[in-house]
């Protein structure tokens, strides 16, 4: 049958029951058990197509490869179980492609994992899961709702309950089946890069909207429509302790009592279990130095025995390949651990041949396989996908375009935005009079790339996005204009506070440029860029009243600002709907949001978790009639500022911040993108995408440029392919011919070279790669250090 509410039930009115086997309602209890005998299986029971199965199939079911490196063909011969698309990973190999295209593949995708088997094998469809995370924000023209941090704001379970319902809607009207949201993580050191997935750094809050989001997303265990037309599988995540690593390093070491950590990182878990969740996602992290991808006793003996998941547990993105003496491709102590799929976007031929042998020389016993193989089958029963399931575009919201960022979604997106805004300073200023002439300014006020943040559209966000690839969204400027046309009152855009004339109030909008995992990572908590500081600085002088509006994925350390604006709004990323920020600039919704995380008095980002150390603690948040922050000064020292950002060009799959990239006249934001014969993709160095592959067309260059100095270059490389012709470098005026030392390195692994005035004259603030043939090579880092300044070059 198709998916249609309670159609999708076979044996019991909870997704539990269904994973767990139908009868006698036995469960499955370790990692290494035997599957639970059920009586007389339907045909198409996941128990009876289990026996049909071969191992080359069964082993099929619990890889899961990345759209990029797959085609519909590969799922034809493989018969993949799942499959996911990356955050830089769009149909067709295009990262903005438009929803159309995403039906379309996944309709592809169906067809080719139901085509008929001639060996008599069970026809299984695979299901296509994505990282909605945000609203389903891959795809364009989708309601981008504010990130997780903003939602912990609010602290309204419901509205997060009808945010994942729209979300889920969204994913389905693209033909996708699963997401991985939402994040449970709590985020206890605000230096990790992915705070803002996080609710909120008290286990209780998370825990809450999680199950929250988990119910609307999948719907009610019990309830009709649970898992129906509408409904996609959630997945919660990372399990456990991603946002408790040691100083916020992500994919790090979390350490201490295991009870203890467990009662802070664990404790949304239980929740999420018992609101039905279909799946659990590994986390890339260690506890006490064992990886959770490989660690038996926390996957396999709490998550199922003490906890009682029966869901699906799915690694991370190559995370088994973390595990000692693991690589990608060969890792069956992830399965022995209690993983059901593997994650593994590129090496997925390799792994199925390698898992195989595996199961074929008992390395891996054919009843663990089997209890993987099951659970993926039984999410897939839950889904009811296994009974004469439809193809993804013939499904009851499949390519009804209306509903992707539809008006009652964004209506609900821009409900969430007001209710996520905390004010955390108020001279009076606010709300802005009826009537008023407003000039809005910053670099960020009309720029919806940077209010969405990362995962939206692309993996990191930001880079070489535009307005046009978010259509229908509203930017903070045009909410603005629209709110004070409505007050009788005019806004003009002035990006640079240069507008004619005096305005009555300025309303600065700025913040942090977009980032995701890896690249998010800070050493303090100090916010550098003074754009905004600047331009309240300039308006405070000129007499204008001012309301800074402040972008950000954690709290982040801004004295200087608050110090200089009258009014100071947290607008975390709201994402697609910046008129929700105008309602309540403008008094249209009474500022509700409180703080969810504690806000640092001082820059150095020790761990904050508690009014001790706080400027505003954890459930601040002013309304109107509220008192403002006392007006003694703010202090502004911090230490961080005066450290050199300058040293570091390119790190972590991210640009420094006062560094460009640019291949002759086209810029390729955060060395990425193509332009003039040059090509720069992201590939794995450490981590996901923290290094990038240069390919050179024939006479191709490429140029970074940043702070001047005598400090060396120090390159962190790798050739795959030597030369076919000159390469050089070149800072200053000198070219220096490298093809020699780029053909020695061909084959060797990860390199460093050293450039310094020694070979290339001067070193300054520019350095330029040029290729007279075709010629990629890959870089992981790019530093100057003065203490190589006077070294001899050398690769």
């Amino acid at each position: 049958m198709a998916r249609s509410g309670l159609g999708r039930w076979v044996c019991g009115a909870a997704l539990g029951a269904l994973l767990a086997g139908c009868g006698d309602g036995s469960d499955i209890r370790s990692a290494s058990a035997p599957v639970a005998s059920v009586p007389a299986p339907s045909a198409n029971s996941p128990e009876a197509l289990l026996a049909r199965m071969s191992i080359e199939s069964k082993v099929a079911q619990i890889i899961q490869p990345d759209i990029g490196s797959i085609t519909p063909e590969d799922v034809r011969k493989y018969r993949f179980g799942t499959i996911l698309n990356g955050g830089n990973s769009g149909p067709y190999g295009n990262d903005k492609g438009p929803a159309a295209d995403w039906l379309k593949l996944a309709d592809e995708y169906w067809e080719a994992s139901t085509a008929p088997l001639a060996n008599g094998e069970p026809v299984i469809p695979a299901i296509w899961a994505t990282d909605a995370v945000h609203g389903h924000a891959n795809v364009p023209g989708a309601t981008v709702f504010p990130h997780n941090i903003g939602l912990g704001a609010t602290g309204d379970a419901d509205l997060i309950r009808r945010i994942g319902a729209a979300t889920a809607v969204e994913i389905e009207v693209t033909g996708l089946d699963w997401t991985f949201a939402p994040t449970v993580a709590v985020a206890r050191d605000d230096r990790w890069g992915r705070t803002y997935e996080s609710y909120s750094e008290d286990p209780a809050l998370v825990t809450r909207l999680g199950a929250a989001m988990i119910e609307g997303l999948q719907g009610r265990p019990g309830e009709p429509g649970y898992l129906g037309p509408g409904k996609v599988a959630a997945t919660a995540k990372h399990y456990f302790g991603d946002g408790g690593t040691a100083q916020g390093v992500d994919q790090g070491d979390v350490n201490g009592d295991i009870k203890e950590l467990m009662a802070i990182h664990a404790a949304p878990y239980p929740a999420a279990i018992g609101a039905g969740v279909a799946s659990v996602m590994a986390s890339f992290n260690s506890i006490n130095g064992t990886k959770m991808h490989g660690n038996k006793p926390l996957l396999t003996d709490e998550l199922r025995g003490n906890l009682g998941f029966q869901g699906v547990v799915v690694g991370d993105w190559n995370g088994h390949g973390q595990i000692k003496g693991c690589t990608n491709s060969n890792c069956p102590q992830a399965l022995m651990a209690g993983l059901d799929i593997y994650m593994v976007p590129e090496d997925w031929k390799a792994l199925h041949a390698s898992l195989v042998a595996q199961v074929k020389d008992g390395t891996i016993p054919m009843a663990r396989l089997d209890e993987a193989v099951l659970r993926v089958l039984r999410m897939k029963q839950a889904l009811g996908i296994l009974d004469g399931e439809v193809k993804p575009s013939a499904r009851p919201n499949g390519g009804k375009w209306d509903l992707l960022g539809s008006p009652q979604h964004r209506a609900l997106a821009r409900e969430a935005v007001a209710k996520s805004q905390v004010i955390l300073k108020n001279a009076g200023v606010l709300p802005v009079k009826p009537g008023a002439r407003i000039e809005v300014a910053g670099s960020a006020a009309d720029n919806i790339p940077q209010q969405a943040g990362g995962w939206s559209v692309t993996w990191q966000g930001g880079g070489d996005l535009t307005a046009a690839d978010f259509p229908g969204a509203t930017s903070i400027f045009a909410g603005i204009a629209d709110a004070a046309k409505a007050a009788g009152g005019q806004a003009v855009l002035a990006p640079k506070g240069d507008g004619a004339g005096k305005p009555d109030i300025a309303i600065v909008v700025f913040g942090e440029p977009p980032y995701a995992e890896f690249v998010g990572d800070r050493k303090d908590l100090a916010f550098r860029d003074e754009e905004g500081l600047a331009l309240l600085k300039a308006y405070k002088a000129r007499g204008v009243p001012t309301v800074a509006v402040f972008f950000s994925g954690r709290p982040l350390w801004v004295n200087r600002e608050l110090n200089a604006a009258d009014a100071f709004v947290a607008a975390w990323l709201p994402g697609s709907e910046g008129a929700g920020v105008a309602d309540v600039l403008f008094g249209k919704v009474q500022p509700s949001g409180r703080l969810s995380f504690s806000w640092p008095a001082n820059c150095d980002g020790a761990p904050l978790n508690g009014a001790d150390g706080a400027l505003f603690p954890r459930g601040y948040g002013l309304g109107f009639a509220a008192p403002r922050i006392a007006p003694v000064p703010l202090d502004e020292t911090c230490n961080a500022l005066t450290h050199d950002a300058g040293a570091v060009w390119f790190a972590s799959g991210r640009l420094g911040a006062r560094v460009q990239a640019v291949a002759d006249n086209a810029l390729l934001p955060d060395l990425r993108g193509s332009g003039n014969g040059i090509v720069a993709t992201g590939v794995d160095r450490r981590a996901q995408e923290d290094a990038r592959r240069i390919a050179f067309g024939p006479g191709a260059r490429i140029s970074l440029t940043g702070p001047a100095s005598t400090a060396a270059f120090r390159i962190t490389y790798q050739v795959t392919s030597r030369p076919a012709g000159p390469v050089t470098v070149t800072a200053g005026g000198k070219a220096l011919d490298i093809t020699q030392g780029l053909s020695v390195a061909e084959g060797k692994g990860w390199r460093e070279m050293v450039l310094s005035a020694k070979c290339l004259g001067e070193t300054g603030g520019k350095l330029t790669f040029a290729s007279e043939a075709p010629f990629a090579f890959q870089i992981g880092e790019v530093t100057r250090d003065d203490s190589a300044s006077g070294a001899e070059c050398s690769f």
